[in-house]
């Protein structure tokens, strides 16, 4: 890979602590310049990683050595602050969703087409083993014809551990956009791309209360959708059922069943990077484990911003641009859906990206780990 690759993070809230974790220490990457609307986030955090520097988004995104701006800041500003860094010449990878509105994500990608610059976006769990396995098995004919799917997300609200949750019930916010990205990017990496959608939506509370931190016992106004239902019609004929929900209490539903001709695949939760995937075949009294085939093993956020570097521009990123799009349409289209109440083509498409073979953790750990999965 030659030098490290140097990357610029903008946004230090909760998530970036995971982000620096992957990132701080790897050899492929060298986080040189940190910028937060609250400077001592950034000060405290340059201070932990030699040779980095706590700075303005200006200065950031001015610099020379930034070559990739990791964009970690509320969705709302995803995309103002991934378009500037388009603008200043630099790839971007962003934190989930690519942005608040179709449109908006759109004119990321168009802009980062136009200045021939490369997106990547979260979630990277997905290149985890959890996701890859169940989607060896499935790309191994271990279930059949695929069928359908289910996913299923139910929480009470990230209000009851979150300091600072109001951007969860504000428009960019709500269980579809919040956790949707994960269950729609691994049923995409399952199933393949999606054709059209059909969706209904409800609102349980108009406020919420916090239940941590400084905050706590403050009431947020709630502003948009929190249970969000509907089918996802496949390009290859299947059908997926989801359902997102910051209003029940607990499931004992798998986060995702996959069901084909002969067999159902238990998928683990796509918000973590592994878990077991269980598979049941037809005639079976139960269910067996299907070992670890294919993925990131003990995968950390941060690794599809180190797949994108590895890819170098001969390859798609496996966590790119083009299916977080693809994600935030069918999304953003589910909603609409719901509220206009009618079946709604999608105008995108994207590829499955390609699969990550079997990566012990202390290959794709070290600088030259993703060289091998590189085309010639």
């Amino acid at each position: 890979m030659g030098d490290p690759h140097g990357v610029g993070i903008v946004g230090l809230g909760v998530i970036s602590r995971a982000y620096l974790d992957t990132l701080a220490n790897h050899p492929a990457v060298r986080i040189v310049a940190l910028a937060d609307l609250d400077a001592s986030r950034s000060a405290a955090a340059a201070a932990a990683i030699p040779g980095s520097e706590a700075s303005s988004v200006e200065r950031l995104l001015a610099r020379p050595d930034v070559q990739t701006v990791l964009n970690l800041t509320i969705p709302a500003a995803h995309a103002d602050i991934s378009l500037g860094a388009i603008d200043a010449g630099k790839n971007v990878y962003v934190e989930k969703p690519l942005a608040v509105t179709f449109p908006d994500g759109r004119s990321i990608m168009e802009r980062a087409t136009a200045a021939r610059v490369h997106v990547g976006c979260a979630p990277d769990t997905v290149l985890g083993t959890g996701t890859q396995t169940a989607r060896a098995a499935v790309d191994d004919g271990l279930i059949g014809r695929p069928l359908a799917a289910t996913a299923v997300m139910v929480t009470p609200g990230h209000e009851r551990w979150h300091p600072h949750p109001d951007f969860y019930y504000v428009p960019g916010g709500g269980p579809l956009l919040d956790m949707g990205p994960y269950y729609i990017s691994a049923l995409i990496h399952l199933l393949g791309p999606v054709r059209a959608v059909v969706g209904a939506a409800s609102r349980l509370r108009a406020e919420r209360v916090i239940g941590s931190g400084p905050r706590a016992g403050q009431r947020i106004p709630v502003e948009v959708d929190t249970h969000v239902t509907g089918v996802l019609e496949h390009v290859n004929g299947a059908l997926s059922t989801i359902t997102t929900s910051f209003d029940g209490v607990a499931t004992t539903a798998a986060p995702i069943e996959v069901h084909g001709e002969t067999a159902t695949l238990a998928v683990p939760d796509p918000n973590n990077f592994d878990g077991t995937v269980r598979l049941r075949a037809l005639g079976d009294t139960e269910w067996r484990v299907v070992e670890p085939r294919a993925g990131y093993a003990e995968g950390s956020r941060g690794i599809g911003l180190i797949d994108l570097v590895g890819a170098d521009g001969r390859r798609p990123p496996r966590a790119g641009g083009d299916v977080a799009l693809h994600v935030l349409e069918t999304m953003t289209t589910l909603l609409r859906s719901a509220a206009e109440g009618r079946r709604i083509e999608l105008t995108t498409m994207a590829q499955r990206p390609a699969p990550v073979p079997l990566t012990a953790v202390d290959d794709w750990k070290t600088e030259h780990a993703l060289d091998a999965y590189r085309p010639e």
